[in-house]
């Protein structure tokens, strides 16, 4: 089912809010994430930073774990939002726990310049995914 624009803006107004409580002391780089899950809740999250680099999660994972934790276990969209001048896509890590719950989800990038939005369906960001099938 697609999921409608008002939708949409509500997850990126979401996501908006979550990246002002980003934890990105090493970076500066705040990101803020929502999902939207097959019971039509919005789950978002921030960025969270560590000393040890490798410890950092990004916005849209802790967003997914969030929803999935409140027992969501199929997503029908993400939103990402940078306070960037260009939106931002999600790196290959948040693409591959995306496919795990979200393999139709419609994936919006978005920042405070709206002519910046981007739309993907995840099969165009990570096509030939390794997922539950594959196993």
């Amino acid at each position: 089912m697609p999921v409608s624009e008002a939708v949409l803006d509500q997850l990126k107004q979401r996501a908006r809010e979550a990246a002002a409580h980003a934890y990105a002391p090493y970076s500066g780089f705040a990101v803020g994430a929502a999902v939207l899950d097959d019971s039509d809740e919005i789950h978002s999250s921030a960025n969270v930073e560590n000393a040890s680099f490798g410890l950092s999660n990004c916005a849209e994972r802790n967003a997914i774990f969030q929803a999935v934790a409140h027992g969501a276990r199929k997503l029908q969209a993400l939103a990402i939002y940078t306070p960037t001048a260009a939106a931002t896509m999600p790196c290959g890590a948040c693409r591959q726990v995306l496919m795990e719950f979200g393999a139709d989800a419609v994936v919006v990038c978005c920042t405070d310049d709206a002519a910046q939005e981007l739309r993907f369906g995840l099969a165009d960001l990570l096509p030939a995914a390794f997922g539950p099938a594959s196993l």
